[in-house]
């Protein structure tokens, strides 16, 4: 298993590369060219600097998160043949440049969704919380508030050029249902596939965020019946996932330990997104993030990672969302003390597990 730290770029991230460099552990940098707009091809060059800065500060470069798949091909419009062939190329530059795996989603508009970006914690901390009882009818006032609580942070999937027309972006969407998307999807699979084959490049699509439609838009990634069906649409180890202990956790019928060990040893899931929830309702529809450590939150993460080493699990792995905690202004979700400690947490689980087997 290689440990990887996501990076959001020397522009928009105050972690640095030298900070995750020292976290014990961790060999690889998951990071993506995040100013691309979505559907351009990345050029050559750009992702040449991007891993000259990455294994200059003795880091990995396998893994990307996310190359964003423009709205046409979730929507099926008739624009979709040239994007996707943009897709195709950028597959064939990151191959080039030694990357093995990528992160994408196929959620309509948003790609995640939370009421609070900086809810307070008990402990003084403060973390990202979704309470279906504070989200607003109207989306625009949903993106004003996600916008307003970034920190002035550029969250991904919240681009301000792309959601400045959500109006019209809805519109895209209105007569998609979970099964059209579900369509568009395998059309995206079927053109991209021989090329991640060709090339040796595994896709990983992300679970939906939380995992249950919202504003009347479907969801086609919420639990392992979804999981079989996309596996369905292309049969391909390259045909992969992502698999999100804390947005398929947040549906609280989703046995996330199955998931992974029947994924995994299927050879589906070649990229691990591992963090915590904490429900805060006997109904279990309101979550916050939390520490990683079972104790901390409503997920076993011994269960979790025990389904990863009972499997002799080879791929990747990275702390997902954590808290921000000792007075760090971090990017909601992504600050380096809480994510640091996860990978000490994880790595003792995995170490303990290893050795007792």
């Amino acid at each position: 298993m290689k440990i990887g730290f996501r990076w959001f770029g020397e522009q928009n991230d105050p972690v640095q590369l030298a900070e995750i460099r020292q976290i014990p552990g961790v060999s690889q940098a998951v990071t993506a060219l995040y100013d691309v707009p979505v559907g351009e091809v990345w050029p050559k060059d750009r992702i040449a600097q991007l891993k000259q800065a990455v294994t200059s500060a003795g880091l990995g470069f396998e893994v990307i998160e996310s190359v964003n798949v423009h709205d046409d091909i979730k929507t099926g419009q008739p624009g979709r043949d040239q994007y996707i062939e943009n897709y195709q190329q950028t597959i064939k530059n990151l191959a080039e440049a030694g990357v093995k795996v990528i992160c994408y989603n196929f959620m309509p508009v948003f790609d995640w969704l939370r009421t609070d970006l900086t809810y307070q914690l008990p402990d003084g901390s403060n973390a990202m919380a979704y309470q279906p009882e504070m989200l607003p009818d109207d989306p625009n006032e949903l993106i004003h508030q996600i916008m307003s609580g970034s920190k002035g942070f550029e969250m991904p999937g919240w681009e301000p050029e792309r959601l400045a027309h959500v109006q019209q972006l809805f519109a895209k969407y209105r007569d998609v249902d979970a099964d059209q998307l579900r369509s568009n999807l395998k059309y995206f699979l079927d053109a991209i596939m021989p090329t991640c084959e060709k090339y040796d490049v595994r896709m990983a699509m992300h679970p939906d965020d939380p995992p249950f439609p919202l504003f009347g838009l479907p969801r086609i990634y919420k639990n392992r019946d979804d999981m079989l069906k996309i596996e369905q649409l292309y049969e391909s180890p390259y045909n992969a996932f992502t698999i999100c202990t804390g947005s398929l956790g947040e549906n609280p019928q989703n046995d996330v330990p199955a998931i992974i060990r029947e994924f995994v040893q299927k050879n589906r899931a070649p990229f691990i997104h591992a963090r915590n929830i904490r429900f805060m309702n006997q109904t279990k529809t309101a979550f916050h993030e939390s520490a990683h450590l079972s104790s901390a939150g409503s997920l076993d993460m011994y269960e979790i990672v025990k389904a990863l080493a009972d499997n002799d699990y080879e791929g990747y792995l990275r702390p997902d969302h954590g808290r921000n905690i000792w007075g760090e202004q971090g990017r909601p979700g992504y600050g380096l003390y809480d994510r640091a400690l996860g990978v000490t947490y994880l790595n003792g689980l995995w170490e303990t597990i290893r050795k007792n087997q």
